[in-house]
């Protein structure tokens, strides 16, 4: 039986895109400092070479990583001069492409990871980036939000899925489910079907469990060892920089259960400890693939998943961002508006 090919519908022609000036306004450091290290300039606009893209930034996210690094930690031993622009998680518009027929032409709304401190970061009004490290942008999202998803969201990913195998029936652990990354790891994890415990503040309790945490502790007023006993993973955001919650972690863990940590340097004895405690231990970190960021960007527009932005800034205001993730209270995320869409 002959039957005819489907027909694709045609997709709507992308807007024409201006050519880039030769300079943009940029968030940079000349050396590492505290928050007010962050200075605006003018820097020369990017190339891109290759199979890179060359995006107009609407909005960039803020991360932990990028206050580490701009305080002299994180990353920051790799960054080979000053002045730098730092900043991953980006949303905006292709305005180059490596050739006519690529997959992310000219006007392509996208999202995605800058290779910061390789190339210059997503502070800015533009940057380039590996085309792999991006993916098409959830229609449902603006750009504000867009920009709060990529390295939180991959990062979970990575952690939940890659690492943990979430899977039915599953009993995991999470620290600081509250923040960027966690407020992610706790929906990837309920999504695939796990029983999820998580600790964060009174606050945001009601507010977890609508994210699909089954238990939720309150880490001010309760130890969470005294009521959580033999789970399968432990995902850890926290480590032992606040009240050995990473030592504290090993004692929930059934036997051959596995250890996840995630803050870079946040316990350096942590194999040690784990293999004493006879479980599974590896820390993780975060793989811009936008395969699977086009994954999450499904998830994202079917409302399976949701990402949650605290406060909004503008570019200028970075230094104000970076207090805020500074201090260790945020719900969710912190953006900086770049631009206009």
């Amino acid at each position: 039986m002959r039957t005819r090919p489907l027909r694709s519908t045609p997709e709507a022609p992308l807007a024409p895109v201006a050519e880039p000036p030769a300079e943009m306004r940029a968030m940079v450091i000349d050396a590492p400092g505290d928050a007010e290290a962050l200075r605006a300039a003018s820097v020369p606009v990017p190339s891109p070479v290759l199979s890179e893209l060359l995006v107009r930034v609407v909005a960039a996210g803020v991360n932990p990583i990028d206050a580490k690094t701009r305080a002299g930690a994180g990353v920051s031993g790799a960054i080979e001069a000053y002045p730098a622009t730092p900043g991953y998680d980006f949303s905006g518009i292709v305005v180059k492409s490596p050739y006519e027929a690529h997959p992310f032409p000219p006007g392509t709304e996208v999202f995605g990871m800058a290779s910061f401190p390789r190339t210059g970061g997503s502070y800015a009004e533009y940057v380039v980036v590996p085309s792999l490290s991006v993916a098409r942008k959830p229609a449902a999202l603006s750009h504000v939000e867009a920009a709060g998803v990529p390295l939180a969201a991959l990062t979970a990913w990575g952690l939940v899925v890659e690492t943990a195998h979430a899977h039915e029936g599953q009993r995991v652990l999470i620290h600081a489910g509250s923040g960027g990354v966690g407020h992610f790891a706790v929906q990837f994890a309920a999504y695939f079907g796990a029983h999820v415990t998580v600790t964060g503040s009174a606050r945001n309790a009601s507010w977890l469990r609508e994210l699909g945490a089954s238990i939720v502790i309150d880490y001010a007023t309760t130890r969470f060892e005294e009521v959580v006993t033999e789970v399968d993973v432990v995902i850890d955001l926290v480590g032992n920089v606040h009240g050995d919650t990473g030592t504290r972690s090993l004692e929930v863990l059934r036997p051959g259960g596995l250890y996840v940590l995630v803050p870079t340097g946040s316990w350096p004895g942590y194999a040690e400890a784990a293999a004493e405690a006879g479980v599974r231990a590896t820390s993780y970190k975060v793989t811009p693939d936008g395969g699977a960021l086009a994954t999450v960007a499904r998830l994202l527009d079917s409302g399976s998943v949701q990402v949650y932005i605290e406060q909004v800034f503008d570019l200028a205001e970075a230094p104000a961002a970076h207090r805020a993730i500074e201090s260790g209270h945020t719900r969710g995320k912190v953006v900086v508006r770049v631009s206009d869409g």
